[in-house]
């Protein structure tokens, strides 16, 4: 591993919030903000006592090295009701802190929002009324009166499409809105309020001004694994439109001074232009010092003409939201370094004379205090393969400044509460002790040597722990196992040995303690018939995300009553703590009986009890339906079904969808019942097409049966698609190759593999799990 130095003068730091780190919400004459409101009385005391014991965390950073400190102010602390009577205890607090930066040799940054609105304004209409623009202005103004003399870098605003979309559009975070109309107009005024905040602060001699965007790049499946693939154009589209509505909604009026034409067309028919007025644009997009950047995960999208709009991104019919295959932190964020050079790249390109500066980037992971510290060596990983983007980034052109890592201290993470660890100094909230892990020693060296060193930080081992216990190596595998055949007082040792030394995976301590295994089965039945691409996602994203949360997998093969009662005694015996199945094609025993051993187990597809076990299934129905009504729209009015074999859920479903499309249009079925390959479906289209009914179409429960139907059509000399419009299910691989190219629907076998993971992941937290049932695509080809 190279070492990696960065350019002289690079400022290190890292970032808090205000309502997530202060607590004392009812001391010194602050007001009541909206999340106080939205999260119940008492939900941000004490949080991290910051408001009490901000010259410890001032000295922590000073230890640590920290150049620059950048934290929120709270508005409800300074002006109590928004605007006009001052609060002059608010105002000392962050002119004590301030002092204290300067005096420990930190540079301070402010941003004068970041998510806690004073609730007096909410009931004036908050972010949706103009005037709060106006008395954000004026705030500015209060503010930098009193400490302006010593803070040279200021932001304004923070993630604007997190405070309007996630607050008035999906209403998961304060004030908890649900109106799309809202957030488009709260985003404007938040954007005007930069606007007038930004002139506020340079009428009286700021330094340097800019704002704060959460940006990610959005991509497509496809381009997840090669960004130089070919994107449908389709594809293409849906990325483009959630890109305008995530990135360039606030990047184009902030850096160029006008909204993208695209979107206009979309606020327009949500909420109406009124609230644009002239002016504001000029206002908003006044030249900025300094653009913040935080990010933390990629998006990735495409097409899917039946997905609903997602409540957070108003416009987005059509669009389906995908899981990314790669390992995810704690929060369930896909982890992608290179996103972070994405994002550059594009700024670079798109906004060259921009000057740049991370600030935010971190991760949240579950954390274990040992006996000798906290041994995060995933958030130190997550922080350094960002670090080493980021320096390519700068080779690459971009002009970033300098990188704030989120965050100082583990805090209250917004609507989930104290459980999210972000932090690279531990708080036990309990008693307000503060403790470095490992990652904040980590960044220290990071500072002091201005760039990342050759060594990367290393996992304690078996080994280690070995030795710390005075045990043999395969000693501590046992205990480590659960075997129960090792003496207790050698197992208290390994225990111990487990505990001081934090061993990885992370959750080892803990879930020893709690005779947890950290191990997964991940049990195959075969053959799968057709499902070769499908089983290969499996094993491939539900190994990544396991092992990514630390879970060690055993692979077992279901294919004989043997190996059946051996994976069942395995189970029963708690050798493992969850079960991840992908069942045979036909008759199942083996999900009822791993369900009766009450160890968690999730499903791929649904069994015929749906409520046997938590399942991944797509939607088959829905996906037949559509199919079926996409022939229809054609002019098809004579629709055969080759479906296979009935005893599988997933058929019944695909002709129940086909049925319930016939019979909106009044129309009768002709049904032919077939196998699972492809000979069998030539031999049911035979029967349907000798039956008498002239059909003008086929739809197939299966591509395997299409490509059947195909074969029986050329043997009767019919065209396709002239004289027989043919649709499949599940864009196998062939489908695409065949003459001509097969229409068909689409499963989303990457994502089923991933929340097959995810869903295991809640039951093992103890989270309430319910069925995740995927939408699918109908991809038209040259068959109809």
């Amino acid at each position: 591993m190279r070492t990696a130095l960065f350019p002289e003068g690079f400022v290190w730091g890292v970032s808090t919030s205000a309502f997530q780190i202060e607590g004392g919400t009812d001391l010194d004459g602050r007001g009541p903000s909206i999340w106080d409101a939205f999260a119940g009385g008492g939900y941000g005391d004490p949080a991290c006592d910051h408001y009490l014991r901000h010259a410890e965390d001032v000295r922590l950073m000073q230890d640590l090295g920290i150049a620059a400190y950048r934290f929120s102010v709270s508005w409800p602390r300074v002006l109590p009701e928004g605007h006009g009577r001052v609060n002059g205890p608010g105002l000392d607090f962050y002119d004590r802190l301030v002092d204290e930066l300067l005096e420990a040799g930190i540079a301070p940054y402010a941003t004068l929002y970041h998510w806690d609105l004073p609730q007096a304004l909410q009931d004036a209409g908050g972010w949706t009324a103009r005037d709060t623009a106006h008395h954000f202005a004026e705030y500015a103004g209060v503010l930098y009166d009193r400490i302006g003399d010593r803070v040279d870098t200021w932001f304004t605003l923070n993630e604007p499409w997190v405070a309007a979309f996630l607050g008035h559009a999906s209403g998961v975070h304060a004030p908890g809105l649900r109106s799309a109309a809202d957030a488009f107009v709260g985003a404007h005024h938040m954007l005007l309020a930069h606007g007038l905040g930004l002139e506020a602060l340079r009428a009286r001699g700021a330094a340097r001004a800019g704002i704060v965007l959460n940006l990610s790049p959005v991509l497509t499946p496809a381009q997840l694994g090669d960004m130089s693939t070919d994107v449908p154009a389709e594809d293409a589209e849906a990325a483009a439109r959630i890109d305008t509505l995530h990135n360039r909604q606030f990047l184009e009026p902030v850096l160029r001074g006008r909204y993208p034409a695209e979107l206009l067309p979309l606020i327009e028919r949500t909420a109406g232009l009124g609230h644009i007025h002239d002016g504001d644009l000029d206002l908003i997009g006044r030249p900025v010092d300094l653009l913040g950047v935080n990010y933390y995960t990629p998006i990735a999208v495409q097409a899917q003409p039946s997905a609903a709009a997602d409540p957070a991104f108003p416009g987005s019919e059509g669009v389906l939201f995908s899981s990314v295959p790669t390992a995810v932190t704690a929060m369930g964020w896909p982890i992608m370094p290179n996103g972070l050079s994405l994002v550059l790249r594009r700024l670079t390109e798109d906004y060259p004379e921009t000057e740049l500066m991370i600030t935010e980037n971190g991760a949240d992971f579950e954390d274990v205090v040992t006996g000798d510290g906290i041994h995060d060596v995933d958030r130190i990983s997550f922080v350094e393969e960002h670090l080493r983007a980021l320096r390519t980034s700068i080779d690459e052109g971009a002009r970033v400044r300098g990188y704030l890592l989120w965050s100082l201290l583990d805090c209250v993470e917004w609507a989930d509460g104290y459980r999210r660890k972000f932090g690279i100094v531990h708080v036990d909230f309990a008693t307000q002790r503060r403790l470095l892990k490992d990652s904040a020693l980590w960044y220290r060296d990071v500072i002091k040597r201005n760039g990342l060193g050759a060594e990367r930080p290393k996992r304690p081992t078996l080994e280690t722990v070995a030795a710390r216990a005075g045990a043999s190596r395969a000693t501590v595998s046992r205990v480590v196992n659960g075997d129960a055949r090792v003496r207790p007082d050698v197992r208290a040792a390994v225990l111990r040995a487990v505990q001081e030394l934090g061993y990885v995976p992370n959750a080892a301590a803990r879930s020893l303690v709690t005779r947890r295994t950290d191990s997964v089965a991940l049990v195959l039945s075969v053959p799968r018939h057709g499902g070769e691409a499908l089983t290969s996602a499996v094993v491939q994203y539900v190994t990544s995300v396991l092992e990514g949360a630390g879970k060690q997998i055993t692979l077992m093969l279901a294919d004989t009553a043997e190996s059946h009662r051996r994976i069942i005694r395995h189970v029963e015996a708690r050798q493992v703590d969850g079960v991840v199945l992908v069942p045979p094609d036909g008759p199942d025993t083996l999900t009822e009986r791993l369900a009766r051993t009450g160890v968690p187990v999730v499903l791929l597809g649904k069994p015929v009890i749906a409520s046997l076990v938590p399942h991944v299934d797509v939607d088959n129905a829905g996906g037949a339906r559509t199919a079926t009504r996409h022939l229809l729209d054609r002019g098809r009015r004579r629709i055969g079904i080759v479906c296979g074999p009935t005893d599988l859920v997933a058929v019944q479903d695909r002709l129940n969808g086909h049925l319930a499309a016939l019979h909106e249009d009044g129309l009768r079925p002709a049904i032919a019942l077939a196998g699972l390959d492809g000979a069998s479906g030539a031999a049911a289209a035979r029967e349907l097409l000798s039956g008498g009914q002239d059909l003008d179409a086929v739809f197939a429960t299966s591509d395997e049966l299409a490509i059947g139907v195909m074969e029986a059509a050329r043997e009767k000399g019919l065209r396709v698609p002239e004289d027989l419009a043919v649709v499949g299910f599940g864009d196998i691989h062939a489908a695409s190759c065949t003459t001509p190219p097969l229409t068909t629907v689409r499963v989303p076998t990457a994502d089923q593999a991933l929340a097959l993971a995810r869903l295991l992941l809640s039951r093992l937290d103890g989270r309430h799990t319910s069925p995740v049932v995927l939408p699918t695509r109908l991809v038209v080809r040259a068959t109809t």
